[in-house]
């Protein structure tokens, strides 16, 4: 019955994650909350692992997912989540020559794009507050952690200053200055 449950949640997943694979990430966030066999306090840790792997995030997120439960529901999980994709590149394949020129098909793909940049802005805030604030602080209501923070905000001035730094050299500075920084 679990394995029913994955394939059925991930299925949904991919039916209405658009926008890549970080679409995917608010799913199973709330995924995460229902199912036993994954904790929300996995999520932040399960996404930096799959941002390391090669493939597709979405794909990786939910094969992690599925592994939690079995080496099993870890197939069970990508064959659930890419099956509607599959179904629905099919038919769009198959009408979108008859329907290019329609204004009602470039108005539905035209809102799909801030739907999907919505569904991106909630995730990323809600990782930065898991990341840079400490929620479980006695003195205040929260306190914000420092040393992440600046981590934060040196790979952002990296990134944004020197566009072409190689990224695998800031992905291992920034595992470095965790290390060094005890994060």
């Amino acid at each position: 019955m679990t394995y029913i449950v994955l394939a059925f949640e991930f299925f949904k997943i991919g039916l209405f994650s658009i926008g890549g694979g970080l679409a995917t990430l608010p799913f199973i966030v709330r995924l995460a909350g229902h199912v036993s066999w994954l904790s929300p306090e996995e999520v932040p840790a399960m996404l930096a692992v799959v941002q390391i792997l090669p493939g597709g995030i979405g794909v990786n997120l939910s094969a992690y997912s599925g592994w939690q439960l079995s080496p099993l529901g870890a197939y069970i999980a990508v064959l659930a989540l890419v099956t509607p994709q599959i179904i629905c590149i099919t038919l769009i394949a198959r009408m979108l020559d008859r329907f290019d020129s329609s204004p009602l098909v470039k108005r539905v793909f035209s809102g799909l794009s801030p739907a999907a940049a919505g569904l991106l802005a909630a995730v990323a805030f809600g990782l930065l507050k898991q990341f840079l604030v400490n929620s479980e602080a006695e003195t205040a209501l929260f306190t914000i952690k420092y040393r992440e923070l600046l981590l934060c905000a040196a790979i952002f001035c990296i990134i944004r200053f020197f566009p072409r730094a190689p990224l695998v050299l800031i992905i291992g500075g920034a595992a470095l200055a965790g290390i060094v920084l005890g994060l």
